[in-house]
């Protein structure tokens, strides 16, 4: 008699699988725990953009679209940046140490005295924001700035100068609130 290969006689003489196993299962069909796959055969035909789970519509982005980019905003001018650092000193939400660095020495002494009186507080339990803001250029480098603060139903004037050094940092020279 003819013996099949030895490969072959491997194949032939394997025990068979329960129906609904795969190779490698250590669970009777119907009794897998949960996150396993059930058996059967792998899909074949194209692949879904990566990056999206198969069968997913999502009508956010239409298929095949790239996201748009969004433009990037110029940095905020120095006014609108120093009226907020302001607006949270003179409110009492910060020290005044905590912009001693941005501020020169005879305006630190004014920001001193207005935030001891915190001329900017909260009314009737709303806080203090920036309504508008505007600024003039006396020269390069200058400016002089002016803003409208409310809080609730009180509306108060804010008009500070800038200048900027030779280290191209903006300073506060002057600070008044009316």
């Amino acid at each position: 008699m003819h013996r099949p290969p030895t490969s072959l006689r491997k194949i032939m003489t394997r025990p068979r699988r329960p129906a609904g196993t795969r190779a490698g299962d250590t669970h009777p069909a119907g009794h897998r725990p949960a996150g396993h796959l059930p058996a059967g055969p792998r899909p074949t035909g194209p692949r879904p953009p990566a990056g999206r789970p198969p069968g997913r519509q999502d009508p956010r982005r239409p298929s095949g679209s790239r996201p748009r980019r969004i433009p990037a905003q110029p940095p905020p001018h120095p006014a609108e940046l120093f009226t907020e650092l302001l607006l949270l000193v003179l409110s009492g939400q910060r020290p005044v140490h905590a912009v001693a660095r941005h501020v020169a020495h005879t305006a630190y002494d004014d920001l001193v005295r207005l935030a001891e009186l915190l001329p900017l507080r909260s009314v009737g339990g709303h806080r203090p924001a920036v309504l508008r803001v505007g600024h003039y250029e006396v020269r390069p480098g200058v400016f002089e700035v002016f803003a409208r603060v409310g809080a609730g139903p009180a509306l108060r004037a804010l008009a500070f100068r800038l200048h900027q050094g030779d280290d191209e940092r903006w300073r506060c020279t002057a600070v008044e609130v009316a």
